[in-house]
């Protein structure tokens, strides 16, 4: 009985910093399109300039969660986490120091790389410390944390004026920087982890175990299908969710909404995601799995549409932002929830880790496609609806990727062989 209190004890302290690191994560991730007015207020950069700026950070993540998800395989979750934490935390703080656009940029990028070890570690380390009928909810708990921390930053942006935008970059710096010893000292190793360093390489009790962090090993034993439509998930949303967290306040301020109405936009657009990325982890454990699954991909080109279509209502807008926010933020929770299923402990790090450096190159393609399509002339809603063959394409491949789930579910998923 004790020893299920103490295993209960360290799984919540492990999920409640993780969602804390998720926050600040959040924050440090959406800093630079909340200071956009800002800084094309000072430095005046054309929209292709801009958007090599927003995409600059997402390069660092792309590096970032390759060499993340890899050192977590050896070196262990926690001190790579750690690691990643501090690391964005300071360069975040440094960003405010940035003189012109290129050196701002450079900063993102070294903030960048922080970012992009964390996100990989915090799922695989939530995912192998929770027990296994919570798995999907621990970890998409986790991930709320993401879109709350955009909230917060956005809240930040709203009361300050737009000259001070170096502020938002002090706040994003401060607190991971605070909260990286805190871990340090309290964050539990996640207990596969730990099993796998006790019992060794051969680690019979989890099966046979590929080589550690052997990136060919995610295609091995049947994994390959399963890798790949994981991989087309999540570059094609994230370059749809990239797209809108940086420049959803400059498409609606040129659609004719004030600063103001667009950072409550913004708002909206965060607390939306971030509460339907909590809900969907509780139906993901439940009967309504498939249909939230269903719904959730099947809104994401509608709402899409009826954005679009909602220029200068701001009744309309904001509903409609919200749910889009819902729907986009629920489908990465989605996806960020199924990535360590696939793989077994010795690999978890890294196919979670690829599966997001993926994701990170849609990232790092959405902002600069937002940048060419402004740059060509296109109007706030003919951009939205450029995004369409996207959006539908990344909500099938999904559709597929949960089907391949569902017929492979059981023993299978739980030993880490193939999806």
């Amino acid at each position: 009985m004790e020893r299920d209190s103490s295993k209960a004890g360290m799984t919540a302290t492990a999920v409640t910093l993780c969602v804390l690191a998720a926050l600040c994560e959040g924050i440090d991730l959406q800093a630079a399109g909340v200071a956009a007015a800002g800084i094309g207020a000072e430095f005046r950069p054309s929209p292709g300039q801009l958007g090599t700026f927003f995409s600059g950070g997402t390069f660092g993540l792309f590096v970032g969660a390759l060499i993340g998800g890899r050192l977590a395989d050896t070196a262990g979750r926690k001190s790579v986490l750690v690691a990643s934490v501090a690391i964005f935390g300071l360069f975040c703080l440094l960003t405010p120091c940035a003189w012109d656009l290129p050196s701002l940029s450079a900063a993102r990028v070294l903030t960048g790389l922080g970012l992009g070890g964390a996100l990989p570690n915090l799922v695989a380390l939530v995912s192998e410390s929770s027990p296994e009928h919570r798995r999907s909810a621990s970890v998409t708990l986790v991930y709320a944390g993401t879109p709350f921390g955009g909230a917060v930053i956005s809240l930040v942006s709203l009361l300050l004026p737009t000259v001070h935008w170096r502020w938002i970059f002090v706040v994003g710096g401060l607190l991971p920087l605070l909260l990286a010893p805190i871990m340090a000292f309290a964050l539990p190793e996640s207990t596969e982890f730990r099993r796998l360093q006790v019992q060794g390489a051969g680690a019979r009790a989890l099966g046979p175990m590929p080589r550690r962090g052997s990136l060919l090993a995610v295609f091995a034993d049947g994994r390959a299908a399963g890798t790949l439509l994981l991989w087309i998930s999540f570059f094609l949303g994230l370059l749809m969710l990239y797209l809108l967290l940086n420049w959803l306040p400059t498409l609606l301020i040129g659609s004719g909404f004030t600063h103001a109405q667009a950072s409550y936009a913004q708002i909206g657009f965060n607390v939306g995601g971030a509460l339907a990325a909590w809900g969907i982890g509780l139906l993901l454990e439940g009967r309504a799995r498939n249909l939230s699954v269903i719904v959730t991909f099947v809104a994401l080109p509608v709402l899409l549409v009826l954005l679009a279509q909602s220029s200068g209502q701001l009744a309309m807008l904001l509903p409609i932002v919200f749910l889009l926010g819902c729907a986009v933020m629920a489908s990465q929770a989605y996806l960020y929830a199924a990535s360590p299923l696939p793989y077994p402990t010795s690999i978890r790090g890294i196919g979670v880790g690829a599966a997001v450096a993926m994701g990170r190159i849609g990232s790092i393609a959405g902002p600069m496609l937002g940048g060419a399509l402004k740059a060509a002339g296109h109007s706030s809603s003919r951009l939205l609806m450029d995004l369409l063959p996207i959006v539908i394409a990344g909500s099938v491949a999904a559709l597929l990727l949960t089907w391949r789930t569902n017929g492979r579910r059981g023993p299978v998923l739980e030993s880490g062989a193939a999806l």
